[in-house]
């Protein structure tokens, strides 16, 4: 079967998938995200989100919505810190796109006595109007197309079982008609063997359509690369460490990484305004994280305040174990939208002063 729909059973097969009924986060399972590293993640998402609603206008309801939600970490951080600017928080209808129901009942708890909170299956479910979108690590679990160049043209690889009873990859026996016109230029001359990677733009495309057409901006944030360009990134994650993709089907986490130039031209196709994308240690350092951080430490006891440094650095720091450059940040917006924090070349203004509780008791300022 061609790798896309290998991947696809793996992760959301109806009984044996991977997302389908596990949790799969935290020290205790295969890995961690932002928003499970550090409080901030969550809380500047939060206040970047009000920005883009005053932007908007300040509508009187607008969809705040997750893809991917997690144990709803993320949306608990984010709506601590938008309750600083309760006619936003009012207007809030928060949707989360969740297919799996051990995860649902963890955002239920995280979320407990958040009014106007739904679920659904697909984002085509919510409903119209302006939206306000998080996207964490959502890309990189959808299936990926995988093609082998060979003398005879591009070639669908597949997953096969080999002399061995095993799982192993191989390549369609004929190649895919016409692929070529599909190609980047810069793959145009790629040698024999380079593997080129790439993914319907069906989902980015709901997304920017939904902002074009009702108004609203989405937060892309994922692992992978600025341009288009030949590379084999399909990977699998078990208990935080790096496993075989053809071994466990179903028990480990398969990825490949997000191409960020094929995102960018399929929002802008859609009309849609694109804004960025810039690493996530750039993105964050605009939107202040460094000085929360210092806000939170002076308040913080010492073993609370290396727990918040340690944070700060792994989610903006370039090197082993940082996130800061892998990861990449891409905002999607309205056309009438022109800047969205975080994503231009100037360090942005805080969007307000205040101050709110944060989950260690301390009272951090908001930036």
């Amino acid at each position: 079967m061609p790798v896309w729909r290998y991947m696809e059973l793996c992760l959301s097969h109806p009984e044996y998938g991977y997302y389908i009924a596990r949790d799969p986060l935290g020290r205790e399972g295969d890995f961690i995200t932002a928003p499970e590293v550090s409080q901030m993640f969550g809380e500047l998402l939060g206040l970047w989100a009000a920005s883009v609603w005053k932007a908007m206008g300040a509508p009187g309801t607008v969809r705040l919505i997750e893809l991917g939600p997690g144990r709803g970490t993320l949306m608990m951080d984010a709506l601590r810190a938008i309750r600083i600017v309760p006619p936003f928080y009012l207007a809030c209808h928060v949707h989360l796109v969740e297919i799996n129901a051990a995860l649902r009942e963890r955002q239920g708890s995280a979320l407990e006595g958040v009014k106007n909170l739904h679920w659904h299956n697909s984002i085509d479910e919510v409903p119209e109007g302006p939206s306000i979108i998080f996207a964490n690590e959502y890309f990189d679990v959808l299936p990926v197309h995988q093609m082998v160049r060979k003398d005879t043209g591009w070639h669908e690889r597949v997953v096969e079982i080999d002399r061995t009873d095993r799982l192993a990859f191989g390549t369609a026996a004929a190649p895919t008609p016409q692929f070529d016109v599909l190609l980047p230029p810069l793959l145009q001359a790629a040698p024999v063997g380079a593997v080129f990677e790439w993914r319907p733009p069906t989902e980015i495309m709901k997304l920017a359509s939904r902002v074009r057409k009702f108004g609203g901006a989405a937060l892309l944030i994922d692992y992978g690369h600025l341009r288009s360009d030949a590379g084999d990134t399909l990977q699998a994650i078990a208990r935080h460490s790096f496993a075989d993709p053809l071994k466990n089907a179903g028990q480990i986490d398969v990825t490949a990484h997000v191409d960020f130039q094929a995102l960018t031209q399929a929002a802008e196709d859609i009309g849609a305004r694109v804004h960025g994308p810039v690493e996530q240690g750039t993105f964050l350092r605009r939107l202040g994280i460094e000085t929360r951080a210092l806000t939170l430490m002076s308040k913080a006891s010492p073993q609370v305040g290396e727990d918040i440094a340690g944070g700060l650095k792994r989610l903006t720091d370039s090197g082993r174990g940082g996130m800061g450059s892998l990861f990449k940040v891409l905002g999607v917006s309205h056309p009438a939208l022109t800047e969205l924090a975080g994503l231009s070349d100037q360090p942005d203004a805080p969007p307000a002063r205040s101050s709110t509780p944060t989950a260690d008791g301390a009272a951090a300022e908001s930036d």
